[in-house]
């Protein structure tokens, strides 16, 4: 038996388990109103192209990123080669079942790449390529071979403007080893693909130097087309409007005769072609698209295995294949009816109550396709997922700068970074920075010049090579650790994200560390719920933040972005006032980023630490006096907690301030003049609303189910204030990041922030227009606490 033979029939038997999974998962769940029309359609039109993929094309090295909406062709192809459990597919789209797009933190058959948000699983393999040469350069493969990064593409996700943003970002970076397969059935989820688009993505991927195969002709087809008469079909079919091509394909062979005889029929050889054929034989022939020809598939991937070229193949197809959906312009959100089901069940000679055995629908011996199947190179090695160790972090960070002088923590990023870039330490080899178009502005300049730009062939800074003097040496060498990106954000999330995948992905651990300013961060906020969504990890290091950069106005000045670091699951969120604190945030976020351990959570915090995740810094540019103090084991347990007493409230305390970030020195002030007025005020510096926040969170769910002892850090800081206590919280942000603290045990709580774009001027201009300010925060005291008035108050502008 040939190896065509047996792929023609893995295909079949896993098209009929993608098409029952989805009937069965609609029909199980009818009052969940479940629509998983596109994913019927979507599975039919990638069923040859993924089984030439996994049946025979790819390797174990390879990576492949499914198009969202095939997830269950993916699912029955990986239950086929054993790595999907059957009562996981007869659970599609339930709790805990396979997933409805494919998931690699969630889906236990070997997804390499999650998908579901549209285009950006694209964007990620080209990415996962770049870092695979990154770490192929360093020497770290060992003897691994580098592996393609493969997207399965619909046509319609090429509308998303992110993919050509990496597009850009492949070309300067000389991409390699990266296939893009794009699934043209001209239909997106409400229309028909315009007319010519194919020749559009011909020109934009030639010109980032791409190669681009067209597949559009099937084998029938281009036998076909060798006949008398043939080249006239050839015309046709090539200059066929898309709407057209699809109407006649859900209409079948009785309306492709009509069509055809109207328009090209000759009375001769035309005609004599296509009467030659029963109408179920010309169905067959003018859906013989090259997407749905395996011999065709097979030889086109084939061809481009020879080189490392990155390839574009678009590959022409039917949406619904084989399904009486095929063609139809609402097939994506349409659903075979149980009628449907029962024909298609009759075609494909599956018996009653065997409708999810592997091989229901074979034809062949059910040995020789296990047989086949054990031999196919991609599931030769199992499971895929790589490991590396963990890479040692020293008890302590360097802290730069001097006691009483001031430093915003910005710089002090910078210094820190700079001075792990001094040491030849295994911490130093392994950071790898990233950073669109702002390198310098988010002091990562002092690394660079140490640790050199990355690129795969070596490029001399001309400057330095003039000898024009310079701050920073800009030397492009394999041996470089900074990846420097165009300005595009989406882009450095998606590098982000394939760089703190590498230890699964390539088997190499790297510390991915990328600056971005923080407002920016809502420009790439759906390519980080991404990477966090892949369980990439990495430090967002984002500066400078809020209306504290005063002069640069609203459009440079952050608010909501603390909210984002609160609600961002698998991403723990530190605002630290001062560059100690950062010292040892950093360093607990090169030891947190690497965890994968399981197990109960910490009983002090409540958080579930031993997971690990990312980490995003919101920093500041705003130079601060740094306290002359020692770092504490109890400290430096307190600010990675989330938070501590910069001073400790007496036992007739009436009032708290609480603050986060930079606001520190209206804090510390209002602190003192009401000290003045009011009994043991206290002061706490919070350093991680977020973890604050999970924390009290977690300790209310561990309660409720039984453990009633449970405490989470915010309720111990807070227990020995009175109920009668006022709070007032303080942040340069929006003042909900803070606000929910009154609910840890009932106290008032006057939240100060900011709710309206910014705009230019001082910081004391803008502190006091939206009462940021020392006396803004002693109004706010006045009003949650009992007692005379406060003497240091001024009227409010």
């Amino acid at each position: 038996m040939t190896k065509l033979a047996y792929l023609n029939e893995i295909e079949r038997c896993a098209s009929w388990l993608a098409a029952w999974t989805i009937h069965h998962a609609n029909h199980v769940r009818e009052g969940d109103e479940i629509k998983v029309g596109g994913h019927q359609a979507s599975s039919a039109s990638l069923s040859t192209i993924m089984t030439a993929l996994y049946g025979s094309v790819l390797r174990p090295q390879d990576r492949v990123a499914v198009k969202p909406h095939a997830a269950p062709i993916f699912h029955a192809l990986q239950y086929l080669a054993g790595n999907q459990t059957r009562e996981k597919l007869m659970n599609f789209r339930g709790y805990k079942g396979a997933q409805s797009y494919p998931s690699r933190t969630k889906d236990i058959d070997d997804v390499d790449f999650s998908t579901g948000s549209v285009g950006l699983g694209v964007a990620q393999t080209l990415f996962s390529s770049l870092v695979q040469d990154y770490v192929s350069a360093h020497g770290w493969m060992k003897g691994r071979p580098e592996g393609r990064m493969i997207s399965l593409i619909g046509d319609a996700e090429m509308d998303e403007g992110n993919i050509y943003e990496a597009l850009i970002e492949g070309w300067k970076h000389g991409l390699r080893n990266c296939w893009w397969i794009v699934d043209y059935n001209r239909q997106s989820l409400d229309a028909v693909i315009r007319e010519g688009l194919w020749q559009r993505f011909e020109q934009i991927f030639r010109n980032f130097g791409w190669d681009v195969m067209i597949l559009r002709h099937g084998a029938q087809q281009e036998a076909a087309f060798t006949e008398p008469g043939g080249e006239k079909l050839r015309e046709w079919i090539e200059r066929c409007p898309n709407q057209l091509y699809a109407v006649l394909t859900f209409q079948g062979g009785a309306a492709w005769r009509k069509r055809l005889l109207d328009e090209i029929g000759d009375q001769g050889p035309v005609a004599a072609l296509i009467e030659r054929r029963s109408d179920d034989a010309l169905q067959a022939l003018m859906t013989n698209l090259g997407g749905h020809d395996m011999p065709s598939l097979l030889e086109a991937f084939e061809a481009a295995s020879s080189h490392d070229r990155p390839v574009c193949f678009i590959c022409y197809t039917i949406k619904g294949y084989g399904l009486p959906l095929a063609g139809h312009k609402d097939n994506h959100a349409g659903q075979m009816t149980p009628a449907h089901m029962e024909g298609f069940r009759r075609q494909m000679a599956v018996k009653p109550g065997e409708e999810w055995d592997k091989w229901a629908a074979a034809t062949l011996p059910e040995a020789e396709l296990d047989a086949f199947l054990a031999k196919v190179p991609f599931f030769g090695e199992g499971r895929r997922r790589l490991s590396a160790p963990s890479v040692p972090v020293p008890a302590t960070l360097p802290l730069p700068g001097q006691p009483g002088k001031p430093l915003s923590t910005q710089m002090g990023f910078g210094q820190i970074l700079t001075d792990i870039a001094r040491e030849q330490s295994p911490l130093a080899e392994r950071i790898v920075t990233t950073s669109p178009d702002v390198t310098v502005s988010t002091n990562l300049g002092g690394w660079v010049n140490r640790r050199g730009l990355f690129a795969r062939e070596t490029m001399a800074d001309t400057f330095k090579a003039e000898r024009i003097p310079s701050t920073y040496s800009w030397e492009f060498g394999p041996k470089g650790q900074h990846l420097e990106l165009g300005i595009a954000e989406s882009n450095l999330m998606i590098m982000l994200g394939a760089l703190g995948l590498s230890h699964s992905i390539n088997g190499v651990r790297l510390l991915p560390i990328g600056t971005v300013y923080d407002p920016f961060i809502y420009r790439s906020a759906d390519q980080l719920n991404y990477a966090c969504y892949q369980d990439a990890r990495f430090m967002l290091v984002a500066t400078p933040s809020g209306v504290t950069l005063a002069p640069e106005g609203g459009a440079h000045q952050s608010i909501g972005t603390p909210l984002i670091g609160m609600a961002q699951d698998g991403l723990c969120a530190f605002e630290p006032a001062f560059v100690d604190e950062l010292s040892v945030i950093m360093r607990f976020a090169f030891d947190y980023m690497q965890r994968k351990g399981e197990g109960d959570p910490d009983e002090t915090t409540w958080l579930r630490d031993q997971t690990g995740g990312s980490v995003y810094l919101r920093l500041s540019t705003r130079p601060l006096e740094q306290p002359l103090r020692d770092m504490r084991p109890d400290l430096a347990r307190d600010i990675v907690n989330g938070a501590y007493w910069l001073r400790p409230p007496g036992p007739n305390a009436s009032v708290v301030i609480a603050y986060q970030g930079v606001v520190a020195p209206e804090a510390i002030a209002a602190t003192g003049l009401l000290a003045e007025d009011r009994r043991d005020v206290g002061l706490m510096a919070i350093t991680s609303a977020d973890r604050l926040n999970a924390g009290w969170q977690a300790a209310e769910r561990a309660r409720q189910r039984g453990m009633t002892g449970a405490l989470s850090h915010v309720e111990r800081m807070l227990a020995p204030l009175s109920r009668d206590c006022g709070i007032v919280t303080a942040i340069d942000g929006h003042p909900a990041t803070l606000a929910w603290i009154g609910g840890v045990n009932g106290h008032r709580v006057k939240a100060l922030g900011v709710e309206h774009f910014g705009q230019t001027g001082t910081i004391a201009d803008l502190y006091r227009h939206h009462g940021l300010d020392t006396n803004a925060i002693v109004h706010a005291a006045q009003a949650v606490s009992a007692g005379p008035a406060i003497r240091y108050r001024k009227a409010l502008p």
